[in-house]
């Protein structure tokens, strides 16, 4: 199964992925809650060189929460 593309939106803390808006709320330096209406999925972490996607539920999986963590870390870093 294939993952759409997300789309970084970091003024707004946002990543949207097949049309649902993710808000990302920093939890620390590399780790991240991610959101949706308020409600938390799922976390998205930054180790060993890679981004990484932790579900808390079924609302999303984890190849769709790593997806959004590659696009967060990709448009975050400089």
């Amino acid at each position: 199964m294939s993952t759409p593309l997300p789309v970084a939106d970091v003024p707004n803390n946002q990543v949207t992925l097949a049309g649902t808006t993710y808000s990302i709320q920093p939890l620390g330096e590399d780790e991240f809650t991610v959101l949706v209406a308020g409600v938390p999925v799922g976390r998205i972490v930054y180790t060993f060189g890679a981004g990484n996607g932790v579900p808390e539920g079924d609302a999303i999986s984890e190849e769709a929460l790593t997806a959004i963590a590659d696009a967060w870390f990709t448009a975050t870093a400089t």
